[in-house]
C-alpha cells in the first residue's frame, strides 16, 4: 500500500517540490497557509490534494514534508495550536526542509518525540531551478531507519541525498553551504564588475571561469542571471540574510568570529535597504556596484 503524504508549504521551493512529487503518484495531501500562492494551484493541477487546514492534509499521513521560512513559522506549524503536533498520527514521520539551525532543529525533535512523533532535518540547496528540475542537495539528520523510509521520496526531489548524522546534522552542514553561497555571491558581483571596468564581456568571462578552477553553480546558474538584470528570486535576499543570522547565532555560542559571514551579512543587509532588495534574489547582490543603485 503506497503511503499517504502531506506537504506543507507551497512556496517558491516548497510548490514544485510537491508538484514532483504529486506527478510520480503518489497521494499527496497539500497545505498553504495563504491560498494564492502559486505553487499550492501548481501542486493540485498535478494531482495534489489541497487542504485548508493542517489538520485535513496530515490526519491520515504516515509522511509530513515542511517547507517554511524562519524558525518562528517551522515551530507554528509543526508545534502551534491546531499544528501537526496536535492532528498527526503517531509514530508519522516529519521531514522539514526548512533552514532553521541545529539548535531548532533538536528542540522541535524532542518535542515531536514526547507525542510519539519522528522527525528529521532536510534543508536543501540547489534554488527554485533543483526543486523545480528535481535535482536539488538534500541534507539530512536523523535516525538511519527513518532516512531509509524516506529515501524513495526524497530522490524524487534531489540529486544528492546525504545522510549527515544525527538530528540537526544537516542544519549544521547546510550552514557551511550558506557561508559559501553568500561568500561566493561577492566573489561573482565583483568578477562581473571587474570584467566591466576591464571592457570585457561579462558574459565571456562566466563562460571561460565556469570551466575552471573559480567555477561554482553561482557563476553558471547567477552570472548569467546578473548579466540579463534577472533579478527575480530563485532565493530571496531576505532568506540569506535569515540564513547568515542562524550563522552569527552558531558563532556567537561557540565564542567564534568569521570574516566573511560578517562582510557578506553586512552587503546583503544594504541591499535589502534597496528599492524592492529584500524581496529580490541573491544576485540582486550586484546593485552594490551599481551606481544607478
Amino acid at each position: 500500500m503506497t503511503e499517504q503524504l502531506a506537504f506543507l508549504g507551497m512556496g517558491v521551493m516548497g510548490g514544485p517540490m510537491a508538484v514532483n512529487l504529486a506527478r510520480r503518484g503518489f497521494p499527496l495531501n497539500i497545505w498553504n497557509r495563504s491560498p494564492e500562492k502559486p505553487g499550492l494551484h501548481q501542486a493540485q493541477q498535478a494531482g495534489a490534494t489541497v487542504c485548508d487546514s493542517i489538520q485535513k492534509a496530515v490526519a491520515t499521513a504516515g509522511i509530513i514534508f515542511t517547507c517554511l521560512g524562519d524558525v518562528p513559522d517551522v515551530e507554528a506549524v509543526l508545534l502551534g495550536k491546531n499544528g501537526v503536533l496536535d492532528h498527526a498520527k503517531p509514530d508519522s514521520l516529519i521531514v522539514d526542509f526548512s533552514t532553521i539551525g541545529r539548535d531548532a532543529a533538536q528542540h522541535i525533535a524532542l518535542r515531536l518525540a514526547d507525542r510519539q512523533l519522528r522527525f528529521m532535518d532536510a534543508p536543501v540547496s540547489g534554488g527554485d531551478i533543483g526543486a523545480q528540475q528535481g535535482t536539488l542537495t538534500i541534507m539530512v539528520g536523523g535516525e538511519l531507519v527513518d532516512f531509509g523510509a524516506v529515501q524513495p521520496y526524497l530522490k524524487v526531489l534531489g540529486k544528492n541525498i546525504i545522510h549527515c548524522g544525527t538530528v540537526g546534522s544537516g542544519q549544521a552542514v547546510k550552514l557551511c553551504n550558506q557561508v559559501l553561497a553568500g561568500v561566493h555571491m561577492i566573489g561573482l558581483c565583483e568578477a562581473i564588475a571587474l570584467a566591466q571596468i576591464q571592457g570585457i564581456d561579462p558574459a565571456l568571462m562566466v563562460s571561460v571561469c565556469e570551466t575552471g578552477a573559480a567555477g561554482s553553480w553561482a557563476l553558471s546558474n547567477l552570472g548569467p542571471k546578473i548579466i540579463a538584470d534577472d533579478l527575480e528570486p530563485g532565493f530571496m535576499v531576505q532568506h540569506i540574510l535569515k540564513d547568515l543570522r542562524l550563522v552569527q547565532e552558531t558563532l556567537v555560542q561557540a565564542s567564534a568570529t568569521l570574516p566573511g559571514v560578517a562582510l557578506a551579512e553586512q552587503q546583503f543587509q544594504q541591499v535589502s535597504q534597496l528599492l524592492n532588495g529584500d524581496r529580490q534574489g541573491t544576485q540582486a547582490m550586484i546593485r552594490r556596484y551599481r551606481s544607478e543603485d
